[in-house]
């Protein structure tokens, strides 16, 4: 059959535990096929918490199948240049992006965090989002999946999908039964490397006269690295308004010390490291002290950065979407293809789905983590080394070899099954697209 056909009275068939941009991404694509879910959110209220974002040609076609990429144009400016700056504002390099929209299509866009956050949630049916559902324990009985709940509810689906971040409820539920069993790769039971603890925001409107900046038709992302284990940077969007990112390095034994384990954006003790920071320069004028003054409180996040690609990632009627935003949507938009493309919801329908989905993500997802890595350590890396790297790439490196490594990333473009291909307006020889490939009512063509 061509998609899981919805019965309006009906309880979800696909249980989407997170309702961040992962969880979100998922659900959109679930509405425009009619398979029925639920999304479930431990927060209380819907907070769009974050900073700056930036989307480009890995992820903006499947916004263009969907017809909200003029929306992602309005609410963002294109990005051209990252600028980064040593702690007397001095210079020290930049990465040229200008080549980019030729190469790929597309701009590199940048916009605040929680313009996309509430763009998606609007696309998402208010019934079908669950507040203050914190997940206790899940089991599997008779082929469904049961998700008993903190507030003494419990919800049955066909499927779970654990999008509920780094330190994922519904991950940490499925691993401990894995590991029981004797199932469960000791690699998956190591801890998380942290790398970096950082701190984000997004200001009110600031004056276009003292930071003129901001009369641009472009972003200026502005970064700048101190003379210790601190990094920071301003960003431009549109409205005005300013983004911040703190981040501080971790050594290994600040890193074993911390007690954390939640790594999602809400809003925690955040005073002292924003004092920390208050008295540093703000690379367009001023302290960056007045950027945190205009910036609600509540709407300030910590947020701690997790180096590790986990290799399970799915067993039973369980299945996880990764951490990251852009990972996160592109491991939605798999995951959707492969449930669009199910033939029947037995076990063996499940699970060759999942199968489909990780054979399509994984070897991606392991190169994407790789590269992510390589990026924080450029553009926030403070050991003499990381210097030493940026120093050679800022100011030695041709721009050539720059571009010739993100047109290596521009190729991998997961898109929509059941809709038309976005069109390719660049350069760039893109990879196939893989799965079976069909419109709505159609039959199954191979990609």
């Amino acid at each position: 059959m061509s998609s899981v056909k919805a019965d309006k009275g009906a309880a979800p068939s696909v249980l989407i535990v997170g309702g961040g941009l992962g969880g979100l991404m998922l659900g959109l694509l679930l509405e425009r096929i009619n398979i029925p879910y639920h999304i479930f959110e431990r927060a209380a209220e819907p907070r769009p918490l974050g900073s700056v974002m930036t989307l480009g040609p890995t992820i903006l076609p499947a916004f263009e199948q969907l017809g909200l990429l003029e929306e992602i144009e309005k609410m963002s400016l294109p990005c051209n240049s990252l600028d980064m700056y040593n702690e007397h504002m001095e210079r020290l390099g930049a990465i040229d992006l200008t080549g980019h929209k030729a190469a790929s299509g597309y701009e590199n866009y940048l916009f605040a965090r929680p313009q996309l956050y509430n763009l998606m949630l609007k696309q998402i049916p208010s019934e079908k989002i669950s507040l203050a559902k914190k997940v206790l324990h899940i089991e599997n009985k008779d082929n469904k999946v049961i998700i008993h709940y903190s507030d003494n509810t419990l919800h049955e689906g066909d499927i779970l999908v654990g999008a509920d971040g780094a330190y994922s409820s519904v991950r940490q539920s499925l691993y401990r039964d894995l590991d029981s069993q004797g199932l469960l790769p000791k690699s998956d039971l190591e801890q998380m490397s942290i790398g970096f603890v950082g701190m984000v925001g997004v200001a009110n409107p600031k004056d276009p006269e003292k930071y003129p900046q901001l009369k641009d038709n472009y972003s200026h992302y502005s970064q700048v690295l101190g003379p210790d284990s601190r990094s920071w940077g301003v960003f431009s969007v549109p409205g005005n308004q300013v983004c911040f990112v703190l981040g501080k390095q971790l050594s290994v034994s600040e890193a074993k010390d911390q007690t954390f384990r939640n790594s999602e954006w809400g809003p925690e003790s955040n005073e002292s490291m924003l004092k920390e920071y208050y008295d540093l320069p703000c690379p367009w004028g001023g302290k960056m002290g007045d950027v945190f003054s205009d910036t609600p409180k509540d709407l300030i996040s910590k947020v701690f950065l997790e180096e590790k690609l986990f290799k399970t990632w799915y067993h039973g009627r369980t299945v996880l979407i990764g951490d990251g935003a852009v990972n996160a949507m592109q491991d939605a938009i798999v995951l959707a293809n492969c449930l669009y493309n199910m033939t029947d919801m037995d076990s063996h329908g499940v699970d060759d789905a999942f199968k489909e989905y990780y054979r399509q993500r994984y070897p991606h997802a392991e190169v994407q983590f790789a590269r992510s890595n390589a990026m924080s350590k450029m553009l926030s890396g403070q050991t003499w080394m990381e210097r030493v790297v940026r120093n050679v790439m800022l100011n030695y490196m041709p721009n050539w070899v720059h571009q010739l490594s993100f047109n290596k990333t521009f190729e991998y473009r997961p898109q929509i099954a059941w809709l038309p291909l976005a069109e390719n307006r660049g350069t760039v020889r893109l990879l196939p697209q893989e799965g079976e490939r069909r419109l709505l009512g159609e039959m199954a063509q191979p990609a």
